[in-house]
């Protein structure tokens, strides 16, 4: 069941799925301060999710917390569904649940392969398409990328794949959605960290990218905001990854 209150009459209204945590944080964050009502999805990051509503509301915000394993199938479409039953409207999906399988080439399994493009890929899709559905005074839907569909990262070859093609699904999705609906994406390069890596991680990455360091949740924000405000830009995918993609 979600937990919060739900949108005042007119609020806008964004839902972030993997909104508790990490990045997801971070975006959801965001939207609050820009004074969205945030429908902040989670799988199972209970502790996290209840926290963030808490804190968005001690600022002045509303939130609302909503339970959702979107690798199933028919998920997606119902978590939407809740959302606008609960919050009115939906007038912002930014979609950033995902998992990062290691996969070694010989060792890929076909569960493996289906866990990961079944949450990194069908899950944003149809996410996207029931939210389209009930966007109908216009909106916006940002997809998060990453590197890896544009690099070849040994061990990962299928969560590139799924990257790749959340990208090819937002240039689809933005001419198909057109006039009304903006499609976009994001693709980070190092802002977090994985958990559990040590700092001499940190600072081999930070050596491969042009501006010697790495980003952080903000720089990442920063492109969610541009979009938010950037209403002539749909179909684009920005790259925000210290100029790391221009030294391949």
């Amino acid at each position: 069941m979600p937990d919060g209150k739900g949108a005042a009459t007119g609020e806008r209204v964004a839902l972030v799925t993997g909104g508790a945590r990490r990045l997801g944080a971070a975006f959801t964050r965001a939207l609050a301060r820009r004074g969205y009502h945030v429908a902040i999805h989670h799988r199972r990051s209970t502790a996290e999710a209840d926290a963030l509503v808490r804190e968005i509301e001690r600022a002045g915000g509303t939130a609302r917390a909503f339970v959702a394993d979107l690798a199933t199938a028919d998920a997606p479409e119902a978590l939407v569904r809740d959302v606008v039953a609960s919050c009115g409207r939906l007038d912002v999906l930014v979609n950033s649940a995902a998992n990062m399988l290691r996969t070694p080439v010989g060792s890929v399994t076909a569960a493996q392969w289906d866990e990961i493009f079944s949450l990194n890929v069908r899950a944003p899709f149809l996410a996207a398409q029931a939210a389209a559905a009930v966007m109908r005074e216009g909106g916006l839907i940002v997809n998060i990328a990453d590197l890896a569909a544009f690099e070849t990262w040994r061990g990962y070859i299928p969560h590139g794949m799924s990257k790749a093609a959340v990208v090819q699904m937002t240039r689809a999705l933005a001419r198909a959605l057109a006039p009304n609906i903006r499609v976009n994406a994001i693709a980070p390069g190092v802002v977090l960290l994985p958990e559990g890596w040590e700092d001499a991680s940190a600072e081999r990455l930070a050596s491969t990218t042009p501006l010697r360091r790495l980003g952080g949740p903000e720089d990442v924000v920063h492109a969610l905001e541009y979009f938010l405000d950037a209403t002539f830009v749909t179909g684009e995918v920005l790259v925000v990854d210290g100029g790391r993609h221009v030294r391949r």
